[in-house]
């Protein structure tokens, strides 16, 4: 007498995801170098190759986690006209959001790495440097995106460590506006 084995029905969306949120696991908390693929499959209990399957190579699985910690696309969402003040009222008001440490986690303890430092360029570049500018356009757009970046992860990122400003409400309100002045005129040109 043989039985047949029953095996249970797998959701690829949900093993899909659960891959992906090992895989930041494992990247924020150590360097590119020292992840494997068996210690993600490892972690969520499936065969690496299925990881390939899903992902392709550790690098491509690499870019997917970059990607899925947000590319700034939402900056782009709205008025040109009123970009400084949207942003800094995200930047002075805005909750903490996770994607953004995330990511900051990443790129340093990653860079170290050539092939994930070529792997975080181009993510930067593609998703979020190379967009801005087509958005921004006109003379040196270059410039004054990196300008604005440069202004919005500092703010952003000393935010976020130090779980908040610090600031009264007056100097929030100040704050504020003056970051909004500065970020439109990097817009603005």
């Amino acid at each position: 007498m043989s039985f047949a084995v029953c095996s249970r029905p797998r959701n690829a969306a949900a093993t899909r995801g659960a891959i992906l949120d090992a895989a930041t696991k494992r990247f924020t908390a150590e360097s590119y170098d020292q992840v494997g693929m068996r210690d993600i499959a490892k972690d969520v209990g499936v065969d690496p190759a299925l990881i390939s399957r899903y992902f392709g190579s550790k690098e491509d699985l690499f870019r997917q986690v970059i990607d899925d910690c947000g590319s700034g696309q939402d900056l782009m969402s709205g008025d040109r006209a009123t970009f400084g003040e949207r942003i800094a009222h995200d930047l002075v008001y805005g909750p903490r959001k996770e994607g953004k440490l995330a990511w900051l986690l990443i790129m340093m303890r990653s860079s170290t790495s050539p092939k994930a430092l070529e792997v975080i360029q181009r993510a930067s570049r593609e998703g979020f440097y190379q967009p801005f500018v087509e958005w921004v356009v006109g003379e040196h757009a270059a410039v004054r995106v990196r300008l604005a970046a440069g202004l919005m992860m500092g703010l952003s990122i000393s935010k976020d460590l130090a779980h908040g400003l610090e600031l009264s409400p007056e100097e929030c309100e100040m704050l504020k506006d003056r970051i909004a002045v500065l970020l439109q005129g990097f817009i603005d040109g």
